[in-house]
């Protein structure tokens, strides 16, 4: 019993740790009240700094994704207990994640800057819309499940874990990965677009895209299903395609796969 209550604390602890990377990450992007944030005055050689930004953004990405493979995963849980493996992988990537917010090199230069008021409203309002729409898809994947909660607690209660199947309400009828919408609008929406900024959005956007690919490969080969949805409903951008609720229904798998790739 020690040892169900030790893992539920620990799903517990790692969860707040996500969700604090979460705030910061929040504050880092939109230059607010942090010591060091993404726009910051650049004191190092612009050469230097974009060597450093792109490796930590690489560095990032290779950890999100290794961890996330299902070879990986079958190799891992035979190292730690299958019902903290997601945790573990949330521990691991909020360190990778503070590593880059700690160790990011402002490189000053200024592609774009919206002086005008109502400008600089709408680019914060896309921003807060795009923090809105990853929340939101989290809760309609499973915000529990994908963040570890959900494991952690069905151990303690001494029941065995079961995959999650699930509707695909709201924004999974109009684009297949809203998780991914939300990040773009949270990278592009900047009044004040400096060269770290346009750096930090261009290569996230690659890694979403690079993402999506083997994603969505892994997908159909694992549910069948995934191939109608995929032909049914667009990716990214909503187009106006019908949809069928009696069709509507993904794994669980679906939506985990798809925060392995986010923030």
């Amino acid at each position: 019993m020690f040892g169900r209550i030790a893992g539920f604390a620990y799903g517990v602890i790692c969860y707040g740790i996500s969700m604090a990377l979460f705030v910061y990450a929040m504050a880092f992007l939109a230059n607010i009240g942090v010591a060091r944030s993404l726009d910051s005055v650049a004191y190092t050689p612009f050469a230097h700094a974009l060597a450093v930004d792109i490796g930590l953004l690489v560095l990032f990405a290779v950890q999100h994704s290794v961890m996330a493979r299902p070879g990986f995963k079958k190799m891992w849980t035979r190292i730690v207990p299958a019902q903290l493996e997601r945790s573990t992988y949330l521990l691991f990537s909020s360190v990778a994640l503070l590593f880059v917010f700690l160790k990011w090199e402002p490189m000053g230069g200024v592609i774009w800057n919206i002086e005008s008021a109502p400008g600089q409203y709408a680019m914060y309002g896309l921003y807060v819309v795009g923090w809105l729409i990853v929340l939101a898809a989290t809760f309609l994947i499973n915000h529990f499940d994908l963040f570890g909660l959900r494991q952690v607690w069905l151990n303690l209660r001494g029941q065995k874990y079961t995959g999650l199947l699930f509707r695909t309400p709201g924004f999974y009828r109009l684009v297949r990965h809203p998780l991914y919408v939300g990040w773009l609008l949270v990278f592009w929406s900047a009044p004040r677009m400096t060269a770290a900024h346009l750096v930090f959005a261009a290569v996230t956007t690659l890694y979403i895209l690079v993402a999506i690919r083997f994603e969505e490969r892994d997908l159909m080969r694992v549910h069948p299903e995934y191939a109608e949805y995929r032909n049914r409903v667009p990716m990214l951008i909503p187009m106006g395609s019908a949809t069928d609720p009696s069709n509507s229904r993904v794994n669980g798998r679906r939506g985990q796969e798809a925060l392995d790739r986010e923030f």
